[in-house]
């Protein structure tokens, strides 16, 4: 048979092909067998060591602000509306005369208890000298004993029309100083509801102005009572120490997000509970000097309630939580390697988590790397932040070029 050259060239080609082929592949095979017999080195996290701190407990609640004295101004006598004494919005005393209504028929009557008065006094008088002369003379049997108890009778009866005068005067006396309308209490007026030439009636519905004491203020805000309950519960267990509500300082948010200059005080809780929100009120004092808490203004109250003393503070990019919503937290233990374990939060407190339960002081909770590790694997510990400090300062691209 001939030989085909161009067939034995191409298979030559194929053999020396194939068997630099095997010859890679052997190779590659021994660098893998020596990449997976050598220990790879544990990712390294970021981790924080729980120490114990000393925190105060604080509640933010809304709320809103309310005069600490409110007083309707009305007329106690009818009559017509002669003056308006007083700017609307401005600061009234306490006894300043607000309205004057129309006194003329009102000094009649005092002219005329007072002339009633006058002469059941005179009458009087009369009466109590002839008693006297009957007494003498019934002891002599100079007049009938019925004559005697007639004129004894007769010097009551004056007696009681004095009496009755005098309570008349009283009265008319009163009635003409009820119509000048004063101010029942010291503070800030406001608009009036009637003007000069108005018909008064006594006692009338609506009032004819209001006057609020502003300085103190109070600050209402409901608390849920389940929250009451809680607080309670820490204060039994030891875990929180307060001394009740009463007297706690309390601050203010206002509308703007700043916080009001002044301290207030929680002055009493409400003792009972509204059954359609589950809350009660808690009444706090503030200081108003400027007037800077009007009534009706919204506000947030942050009340301390009491403080813990070895409290455990978890930052909180070191928290996750698992499908189910529970947190959690990964830790380097004492072997260097991760655990896994559920936490219990009672609270944030600022951008940390408040732990109850879950970790121990000197745990080691991992806040940056944990993407890199699972539990049971190693990891290297690193203080979170201690490299940031070390560090050498960036240099300029100027300077490198010299």
């Amino acid at each position: 048979m001939k030989k085909n050259p161009l067939f034995h060239a191409r298979a030559r080609r194929f053999i020396a092909a194939t068997g630099i082929l095997g010859v890679g592949w052997m190779l590659a095979g021994c660098g893998n067998r020596e990449r997976a017999g050598a220990p790879s080195a544990a990712p390294e996290v970021a981790v924080v060591a729980m120490q114990p701190e000393r925190i105060t407990i604080t509640t933010e609640l809304a709320g809103r602000a309310s005069a600490f004295l409110v007083a309707e101004v009305r007329p106690q006598v009818s009559g017509i509306l002669q003056k308006r004494l007083f700017e609307e919005g401005g600061d009234v005393e306490a006894g300043d005369v607000l309205y004057q209504i129309d006194p003329a028929m009102y000094e009649a009557a005092h002219s005329g208890a007072k002339a009633t008065l006058a002469r059941a006094e005179a009458n009087l008088k009369a009466i109590r000298l002839r008693a006297e002369r009957y007494k003498e003379l019934v002891a002599i049997k100079a007049v009938s004993v019925q004559d005697y108890d007639d004129i004894t009778a007769a010097l009551q009866q004056a007696e009681a029309e004095v009496e009755a005068g005098k309570a008349a005067v009283e009265s008319a006396r009163l009635n003409l100083a009820y119509t000048r309308i004063a101010a029942p209490i010291s503070g800030r007026i406001g608009r009036s509801s009637v003007t000069i030439g108005a018909l008064a009636t006594a006692y009338q519905p609506v009032p004819f102005t209001t006057i609020q004491q502003l300085d103190p203020v109070y600050v209402d805000a409901p608390q849920s009572s389940a929250n009451l309950l809680r607080l309670k519960e820490r204060i039994a267990s030891g875990n929180l120490k307060s001394d009740g509500l009463s007297q706690t300082k309390v601050r203010l948010i206002l509308e703007d997000g700043t916080f009001y200059p002044m301290e207030g005080v929680l002055k009493f809780s409400d003792v009972t509970v509204d059954p359609s929100t589950g809350s009660f009120i808690l009444r706090m004092v503030f200081p108003n000097p400027d007037h800077v808490l009007l009534p009706g203004m919204f506000v947030r109250a942050v009340i301390e309630e009491g403080v813990i003393e070895q409290a455990l503070l978890v930052p909180q990019q070191g928290v996750a939580r698992d499908p189910k919503g529970n947190p959690y937290a990964l830790i380097v233990d004492a072997e260097g390697n991760v655990e896994q374990r559920m936490l219990t939060i009672d609270r944030a407190e600022g951008n940390k988590w408040l732990v109850t339960g879950g970790l121990k002081p000197g745990d080691q909770v991992i806040v940056e790397g944990v993407q890199k590790v699972r539990p049971g694997a190693p990891a290297k510990a690193v203080p979170f932040g201690a490299g940031q400090s070390d560090s050498p300062p960036a240099v300029h691209p100027a300077e490198q070029a010299k």
